[in-house]
């Protein structure tokens, strides 16, 4: 086909215009391999370009969607032939790259590794960089030398995507793990995930005292800015915190008195650029580890067509679990 269906965000001189377009295939960027998508998700990143509250977005007209799965329609890279199921994340997809969103991508073939044994693609997607990006965050964790016997695990933004993702991976992997969250109203959720205790974000809201008790061993943050610094100052000596988001700000008004009087570790943990080797292990495990019972439960789907107002409810806060939209 000549023209594919895509959201497509547009710059003009009154501002960004965001709608459901046919997008020319012509127009697709350079790559050496074709996929067919039948499937996206939506992350903060993916809100945040659709709404332009960010500068995500780097070139115009952009496609969003920072995640796909689909099926391989051309290709001239030696390691993919046409039929492979295939899964994309990151790499400037969304951003600088066209992306998801849209019935068809034309990429790099390094930038993508092989549906995993186990998952389909809708489950694929229901994990996207979320629960990736969870798998990571517990992988450097473990690199760290910690293990659930020394001590519970916090994770802060709980019922995000990653959020969710973490509690039910730490959860099954015998942490004993503080979900964190500012709607109270989803405890149920999150003990259904594998929480332990859930733990009112209002806690991580006020100025980080430079150390305060030892409560936690590990962590993963989504927030950042002042929730990640109350977390660093409450972690046991020799904890480390594995901090992957900035929904609460990219400031970090902390001291070093975390890491230099109790051996706290902070480890940047980044899915976007991540080492193809790296990628594989982290999705491998995921599709060994993650109870598919419980992604079912913090999965929901979408129509491509309704990926606009689910844009503007992620931004707001208002996006529970994850969310898998359909392309085709």
């Amino acid at each position: 086909m000549s023209t594919f269906k895509a959201v497509a965000i547009d710059k003009t001189e009154a501002g960004q215009t965001v709608g459901i377009r046919a997008f020319d295939e012509a127009d697709l960027m350079d790559g050496d391999v074709t996929v067919r998508v039948s499937h996206s998700t939506l992350n903060y990143k993916d809100g945040l370009a659709i709404t332009g509250k960010a500068p995500v977005v780097r070139r115009f007209p952009m496609i969003p969607g920072v995640d796909l799965v689909g099926t391989v329609e051309a290709s001239s890279n030696p390691e993919f032939k046409p039929g492979d199921a295939v899964v994309l994340n990151g790499w400037g997809l969304g951003e600088t790259h066209l992306g998801a969103y849209a019935e068809k991508v034309r990429v790099r073939g390094d930038w993508l590794i092989p549906l995993p044994q186990g998952l389909s693609p809708l489950q694929a997607m229901a994990i996207g960089t979320a629960g990736y990006t969870a798998m990571l965050c517990m992988m450097a964790l473990e690199r760290h030398g910690l293990r659930p016997d020394r001590g519970p695990a916090i994770v802060t933004g709980a019922v995000g995507g990653v959020g969710s993702v973490a509690v039910a991976l730490l959860a099954k992997a015998g942490w004993h793990v503080i979900a964190s969250t500012g709607r109270p109203e989803e405890a149920d959720y999150l003990k259904g995930l594998g929480a332990a205790e859930i733990l009112d974000r209002s806690e991580f809201s006020g100025p980080s005292r430079p150390l305060a008790k030892e409560r936690w061993a590990a962590g993963v943050d989504t927030v950042g800015s002042t929730t990640l610094a109350n977390v660093l100052a409450m972690s046991k000596y020799g904890g480390a915190i594995a901090a992957c988001g900035l929904a609460g700000g990219m400031d970090l008004p902390t001291t070093v008195a975390p890491f230099i009087l109790r051996n706290v570790a902070l480890l940047g943990v980044d899915s976007v650029m991540a080492p193809k080797s790296v990628r594989i292990e982290a999705w491998n495990r995921i599709a060994r580890e993650l109870d598919h019972d419980k992604l079912a439960a913090m999965t929901s789907t979408i129509p491509l067509d309704q990926v606009l107002e689910a844009g503007k409810r992620i931004v707001e806060g208002k996006i529970k679990g994850r969310v898998v939209v359909e392309i085709a």
